[in-house]
């Protein structure tokens, strides 16, 4: 069996064709371990860390960072034995004239070549799974369909790189298709710079992220000293006992706008943007879209939320009025099953579960991740759902699958001090509830005006399924609630 492996990219999940390097998180020469993070790639869903099928040494590294890359696609070679010995020493540099020169009989020798069907063992991402399936990060395997690559304006061929240090004998550009070809090895790349801007400055592993969360330390105050920069699990034991920690330098800013000569700057729709910008268009002009808006007092909520977090199992928990209002759906949806439901052309999918989205606003554009099952969670447990839902969003680790069969949605544009708005619905959902800023306003209280805090919550649903009864009744739900949730839970449960 061959030393080197060449890791294609796998079909990071729904039919996705290809992926945009964002940033390796390793190097040529680096000792790497089974299953760690080795890149992250942005599909048109989410930016996936993507982890070693095998453990050995980086021998080559195919493409550089921003590059978009086909489903299938080298990516890197890993020799997974690199105690036998150096390879035989091949030069993979190209000619004067541009030509890449031939591969030697040994070199090939070297390198696993992929059959027609896959490269990879089976169970094994990219490989066999049973049933005949192919196993894939997330959902239902690639597409049969060739790939289309989109354009890329003012793409500039790739030119050779000069290839880094290495230890004698090993090859660095080797890669096998249809026909032999040579690829030079990308320069390492600034991995801890570019990971830190994307994650808000942090770079940790999930079980680091997890021991952090349990022991209450906040990662962003911590300089890690693991590889690359990265926390480990002593930097957070170290401070989760008191010992002096290092501050974090704070991330710069998101650099200005840069304009031509024209005095314009054309910025490329791609990833996440695109699909976001093709599914509301799909949306819009699919599902007929009515909206209804409903102004409340949500005095007793506030003060309900105050006495909540005044409770002693809930002081490490994070309470927000948004809260409220995913408990206020989930009740209102128990009354108003149709709600929760899919127009299927010839029929409706009424579903029993709600896997409850909440829209996002990241650095990449618009995101709808949701909470799975959510009807089925105490409102300590929605706590906590929410709280790593929003957090994963903001860090930019939200995975494809956690924004995957949404049925309901809200969109909190309060927090941007609006008052409400007329959301779009996603794909395949009838209902999504915009909650807007609460203020201090002039309320009639009672025979009195008085200063209450009001809200106004906009309602958009496919007029299809929902007729204005329906929709009527859900929202007024929605707002006797929080309008008073205690009396609303005693009637209702």
């Amino acid at each position: 069996m061959s030393r080197i492996k060449t890791f294609n990219l796998p079909d990071l999940g729904e039919g996705l064709t290809e992926g945009e390097i964002l940033a390796w998180l390793v190097k040529v020469g680096d000792t790497i371990e089974l299953n760690q993070p080795i890149v992250e790639v942005e599909t048109a869903k989410a930016a996936v860390e993507i982890p070693a099928k095998w453990a050995g040494q980086v021998q080559a590294i195919h493409h550089p960072e921003g590059t978009t890359v086909e489903v299938g696609s080298p990516i890197i070679a890993i020799d997974t034995d690199p105690g036998a010995g150096p390879l035989e020493p091949t030069s993979t540099t190209a000619t004067a004239s541009g030509d890449l020169p031939t591969p030697s009989a040994a070199s090939l020798a070297a390198v696993e070549v992929a059959p027609a069907e896959g490269m990879v063992e089976p169970g094994l991402i990219g490989g066999v799974a049973p049933g005949g399936r192919t196993a894939v990060l997330v959902g239902y395997g690639p597409r049969t369909t060739a790939a289309k690559r989109r354009p890329r304006k003012g793409a500039v061929p790739a030119q050779p790189v000069a290839t880094p240090a290495a230890p004698a004998g090993v090859d660095h550009g080797v890669v096998l298709g249809d026909k032999p070809a040579a690829t030079s090895t990308i320069p390492a790349p600034q991995v801890l710079d570019r990971r830190a801007a994307a994650a808000g400055g942090v770079l940790a592993k999930p079980p680091v992220r997890k021991l952090a969360k349990d022991l209450g330390v906040d990662l962003g105050t911590l300089t890690g000293s693991g590889p690359l920069g990265s926390i480990t699990r002593e930097d957070v034991q170290q401070a989760a006992s008191g010992a002096t920690v290092a501050v974090a330098e704070p991330i710069a800013a998101t650099t200005a706008p840069s304009f031509g000569a024209d005095r314009e700057q054309r910025i490329p729709v791609k990833g996440v943007r695109k699909l976001t910008a093709e599914n509301m268009s799909r949306s819009a002009f699919t599902a007929p879209h009515v909206t209804e808006f409903l102004t409340v007092d949500v005095t007793r909520a506030m003060k309900a939320l105050d006495r909540l977090r005044g409770r002693r199992e809930w002081r490490d928990v994070r309470v927000s009025p948004l809260l409220l209002v995913a408990k206020a759906v989930l009740l209102a949806v128990q009354r108003h099953p149709m709600v929760n439901s899919t127009w299927a052309g010839d029929e409706i999918v009424v579903k029993e579960y709600v896997n409850l989205g909440i829209a996002a606003a990241t650095e990449r554009g618009l995101i709808v991740p949701n909470v799975k099952d959510a009807g089925r969670l105490s409102l300590r447990e929605l706590a906590d759902a929410l709280t790593d839902l929003v957090q994963t969003a903001k860090s930019g680790r939200t995975s494809p699958a956690a924004m995957s069969g949404g049925t309901l949605t809200i969109t909190n544009v309060g927090v941007f001090g609006v008052d409400t708005g007329t959301p779009i619905l996603p794909p395949g959902e009838s209902a999504i509830l915009a909650f807007g800023a609460v203020r201090e306003m002039p309320w009639v209280h009672k025979g009195k005006v008085k200063v209450r805090q009001v809200t106004t919550l906009g309602l958009s649903f496919d007029h299809r399924i929902i007729d204005g009864e329906l929709g009527s009744k859900f929202l007024r739900d929605i707002g006797d609630f929080l309008t008073d949730p205690e009396a609303a839970l005693l009637a209702w449960t």
